[in-house]
């Protein structure tokens, strides 16, 4: 199936170097660092002491707070030290740093749940610890108990991966498919979900082909592959809703509203190995490229592991890195150097020299309108940098700066290279405070 209902979108250079290339498991790390801030939501309470022997996939963090998730030991070793580091956001974050004796023992607490009803499967969900793995880190226990789940009825996986480089959702999709698709019914099953949806771009044939011959060897009727365009920001919510759907979703609006369950192919992929296997998310599959990587690979790496492990594995660079993006190229967050340890939402690391990390020099705006041709939703960031500038709350609510997702197309398509962006997300801050007054 190929929607014909398309969004303005942005041709960006893909880049999927390692689209093609099996995942490997990295040898486990001397130590891992685990923060204690794996979701978006209040951060987990250490469970463990210094001292402490732990094992693989025990519950080290948690808290009693609704939005969280608990986080799991990735290894098994002991507990050399609790740490508060200071964040990527300027606040502090707990670490639990464990010293690995590379036996990777078993936690007994790692057993298949049973589950017979609605409530039963969301608490599992959420002992699975897993979060949105697409970036967001949205615990997703909370997204699959809306207050209208009654009211909901297709469930959309996001698997577009329309970042330039990252391929571990094409990985996920080829080599463990029927994760996913036992992952979906399940979701489909507990929800009551009448219909579901994977939304893939047209460049990954080999993932498109594995899904729909399993789908079509597990006799599956009531779930579906929607190809679409190979062009960036595809895997946004809003805009893939839409393609798959038809539905409108404006800012502020969550996907359940329309009835619909939106989640990434590997958060998905994970739910489906948690109730298969029992172990709750201690690792994660992520895409080590860029012209500073010696050798770019897919690699299943243990949750709290330094970027400089991660990078050593993958033949260390090749080039002086000039600055290491955890995430995608558009959308990613720069880390402030490679001491820094793995999420649970860390899908790539991308490590660049100083040819490619290069920002050229901002000009002025020549108005030639690329930036409000290229925004999936018809905003209009030179109005809104302008508007910044100037502290005009008015004119960037008249506009509507709220409905901006942040997704970078404006700033890629300048030809000024503006930073409209960036300029876009203060926009929103200043709105935010302008409200709270």
């Amino acid at each position: 199936m190929s929607q014909g209902k398309h969004l303005p979108s942005i041709l960006v250079p893909h880049h999927k170097n390692t689209a093609g290339r099996e995942t490997e498991v990295m040898p486990i790390p001397d130590v891992v660092k685990i923060c204690m801030s794996q979701s978006i939501g209040a951060p987990c309470k250490p469970l463990v002491e210094k001292g402490d022997y732990v094992k693989v996939g025990q519950r080290i963090g948690d808290t009693d707070a609704f939005v969280s998730a608990p986080v799991h030991s990735s290894v098994s070793g002991t507990v050399k030290d609790i740490e508060q580091v200071r964040g990527s956001m300027g606040g502090f974050e707990t670490l639990i740093v464990i010293e690995t004796d590379k036996k990777q023992e078993v936690s007994e607490e790692v057993k298949v749940p049973v589950v017979n009803s609605f409530e039963e499967f969301v608490k599992a969900v959420r002992d699975c610890g897993v979060v949105g793995l697409g970036g967001a880190s949205f615990p997703t226990h909370i997204k699959l108990n809306p207050k209208n789940v009654d009211e909901c009825d297709t469930l959309v996986v996001n698997a577009a991966e329309c970042e330039p480089f990252i391929t571990g959702d094409n990985r996920e999709m080829v080599e463990d498919a029927q994760d996913v698709l036992d992952g979906m019914q399940l979701i489909m099953n507990y929800l009551d979900l009448k219909v579901g949806y994977i939304g893939v771009e047209e460049n990954k044939p080999d993932a498109i082909e594995n899904l729909n011959r399993m789908i079509e060897q597990n006799g599956i009727k009531n779930i579906e592959v929607v190809k679409l365009q190979s062009r960036y920001p595809k895997g946004a919510e809003r805009v893939l809703i839409y393609e798959v759907t038809g539905k409108t979703m404006n800012a502020g609006v969550l996907p359940a509203q329309l009835g619909v369950i939106l989640d990434n192919v590997t958060t998905i992929g994970v739910i489906g190995n948690y109730f298969r296997t029992g172990m709750p998310l201690t690792r994660r599959r992520i895409t080590v490229d860029g012209d500073a990587v010696a050798n770019p690979k897919n690699v299943y790496v243990p949750i709290g592991t330094q970027i400089a492990d991660v990078v050593e594995y993958c033949g260390g660079y090749k080039k002086e890195p000039k600055k290491i993006i955890m995430g995608g190229p558009m959308m990613g967050r720069a880390t402030k150097s490679d001491e820094s340890c793995t999420m649970k939402n860390t899908g790539s690391l991308l490590c660049f020299s100083k040819e490619m990390a290069e920002v050229k020099e901002e000009t002025a705006c020549i108005n030639c309108g690329r930036c409000l041709n290229a925004c999936p939703f018809k905003l209009v960031p030179q109005i809104y940098a302008e508007a910044y500038q100037r502290r005009d709350v008015v004119k960037l609510e008249k506009f509507k700066v709220m409905q901006c997702m942040e997704c970078g197309s404006c700033s890629f398509i300048c030809p000024a290279r503006r930073p409209l962006s960036f300029y876009n997300k203060l926009a929103k801050g200043l709105v935010k405070e302008a409200s709270a007054k």
